[in-house]
C-alpha cells in the first residue's frame, strides 16, 4: 500500500474531481457530513484505480488500459453493489442509473486525471 503514499497527491487532486463531478452531476448542495464523506468515498477509490493503474499490463494502449481499468472496475464492483442495495431497498431504475452513472463518469475522469499528472510504482 505505500503507492498510495508515493501517488498521494494525484490521489488526493482525483478525489477532489469526483467531488466536483458529484456537485455537477446532482446538483445539489450537499451537507459538510456528505462532502466528507463522499470525499473519502472518492479518495478510496481513486487510490484503487491508481493501485490498477500501476499494475496494468502493458498489452494494449496506455488509453485503452487506463480507461478500461475504470470500466473493468466499476462494472465488476461498483455498479453490481449499488443495484443489489438499491434493488433491496426498492429504490427505482432512475436512482440505480443516475447514482451508478456518476461512478462511471468519476472513475474515468479520475483515471484519466492520474495517468496525466502520473504515477509511481512502488520500489521493487
Amino acid at each position: 500500500m505505500i503507492y498510495i503514499v508515493i501517488n498521494g497527491l494525484a490521489i488526493a487532486v482525483a478525489a477532489f474531481i469526483g467531488l466536483a463531478i458529484a456537485l455537477l452531476w446532482y446538483r445539489k448542495r450537499p451537507s459538510p457530513t456528505a462532502l466528507i464523506t463522499l470525499y473519502f468515498a472518492n479518495l478510496w477509490l481513486a487510490a484503487i484505480l491508481a493501485g490498477a493503474l500501476i499494475l496494468a499490463p502493458p498489452k494494449g494502449s496506455i488509453w485503452t488500459m487506463t480507461i478500461g481499468s475504470a470500466v473493468i472496475i466499476w462494472a465488476g464492483f461498483v455498479a453490481p453493489a449499488i443495484a443489489g442495495s438499491y434493488q433491496i431497498r426498492r429504490l427505482s431504475f432512475g436512482k440505480i442509473a443516475t447514482d451508478a452513472g456518476y461512478w462511471l463518469v468519476t472513475m474515468i475522469a479520475q483515471s484519466i486525471l492520474m495517468r496525466l499528472i502520473g504515477l509511481t510504482a512502488p520500489p521493487a
